[in-house]
């Protein structure tokens, strides 16, 4: 309300001295600070200024991601997409990467030949993923051939000598 009139104030001057008592007055401020206050935005405002030309949006992304700390899990999932290009499809079709945890690339084969036949190929596998996805920190790379069943886990194991024990 203003005293000399008696009349309400409106609400929006009313918005604006709450926040400016809240915030400060920037004429109540140092000239140093004003003057600090112009250079920054001075900056930001000047068209073609440094770092205001448009980027391209993978310049952005890049950018982003190398900020937040991506790039290492990006090159992960990279280098399991390009896996065929890699080692190319005829082995591709019979090995498959099924994780990458500290380091080591753990790939699946069809078959215990196939794996052996690819240990015996790794320093080229590696030397491949260092070329083409260095990013990903690939140090070695671990073949297994397919799963067996275990006797030692599952619902019905029982601890002791195992299936020796059941065959007569």
């Amino acid at each position: 309300m203003t005293e000399a009139a008696g009349t309400p104030e409106p609400e929006h001057i009313a918005v604006y001295r709450r926040i400016r008592r809240v915030f400060g007055d920037p004429g109540s401020r140092s000239g140093d600070a004003r003057r600090r206050d112009r250079a920054a935005r001075a900056e930001t405002t000047t068209p073609f200024g440094g770092g205001r030309d448009p980027r391209g949006i993978d310049e952005v992304l890049t950018t982003l991601s190398q900020n937040m700390g991506w790039s290492s899990p990006l090159a992960k999932s990279e280098l399991l997409n390009a896996w065929p290009g890699l080692v190319g499809a005829e082995v591709a079709a019979h090995a498959e990467p099924v994780a990458v945890e500290d380091g080591q690339l753990t790939v699946r084969c069809d078959s215990t030949a196939w794996a052996q036949q690819l240990r015996t190929m790794r320093s080229q596998v590696l030397a491949h993923i260092a070329e083409k996805h260095p990013e990903a920190g690939i140090e070695s790379v671990r073949f297994i051939g397919p799963d067996t069943p275990s006797w030692k886990r599952g619902p019905r194991a029982i601890p002791g000598r195992g299936p020796r024990d059941t065959y007569g």
